[in-house]
């Protein structure tokens, strides 16, 4: 086990051991715990009384943060010539098709979100076993497959992100950063802890919302209480 650093270890003296937070109070603790120079990412992972090994017990979803997630999100869109104004204006940081299909052949995946119309999904199709792997398949279910590409772009810019419960029914998600105002971190986790719930599967038996755990890139990580978010 890895020593912990003078730092961390103070850090950890700061977080009540076996202490169910409020997400109000965690939020403004998570800013006191983080000492790192740079701008941590504020993560939270939500466990989940569910078996994702069952197709009606999936959880999967899209949330558009109200405070945005503080990260620059470079976004690829796959679109026909007719588009391409259309993506460009709305910010996408690339904007193309068949060259774009070429250099992810070759390796390339230097992008965040990828963008596409129902059209394009055909000329993705054998790109799966780069893209799937790293997250970057365009799924109509995510609202990353539709000719409205312009609002497509404008979204995932302003916040909006997709999440799927992994195999240990644990959903992660990057919620903002920790020079966020702890209200915006409240804000923001709140957004997508209400959207999990809405989400509840029928198939889902016994306690639902099993743990929250709420954590910056180089902190400890801060348990909330369920029943108080």
């Amino acid at each position: 086990m890895a020593k912990l650093t003078k730092k961390q270890k103070e850090a950890a003296s700061k977080i009540e051991k076996n202490k169910l937070y409020s997400l109000k109070d965690a939020a403004a603790l998570i800013k006191v715990v983080s000492s790192a120079k740079f701008d941590e990412s504020v993560d939270i992972a939500v466990r989940l009384g569910v078996d994702p090994r069952k197709a009606n017990q999936m959880v999967r979803g899209v949330v558009t943060l109200p405070h945005g997630t503080g990260k620059d999100v470079k976004v690829l869109a796959l679109v026909t010539p007719d588009k391409e104004a259309e993506a460009l204006a709305a910010g996408a940081d690339y904007v193309g098709l068949d060259d774009y299909l070429q250099k992810i052949k070759d390796g390339w995946t230097d992008v965040d979100v990828i963008i596409t119309m129902p059209s394009v999904m055909g000329k993705l199709g054998p790109l799966g076993r780069i893209l799937g792997p790293r997250g970057l398949m365009p799924n109509p279910k995510t609202g990353t497959v539709t000719m409205d590409v312009a609002k497509a772009v404008q979204e995932v810019k302003a916040g909006k992100i997709d999440f799927k419960v992994d195999k240990t029914g644990i959903v992660h998600a990057g919620i903002g950063k920790v020079s966020f105002g702890a209200e915006q971190i409240v804000d923001n986790a709140h957004e997508i802890i209400q959207t999990l719930i809405k989400l509840k599967p029928t198939a889902a038996k016994g306690t639902y919302i099993k743990s929250i755990y709420l954590t910056s890139t180089m902190s400890p990580a801060i348990a909330l209480d369920p029943k108080a978010v």
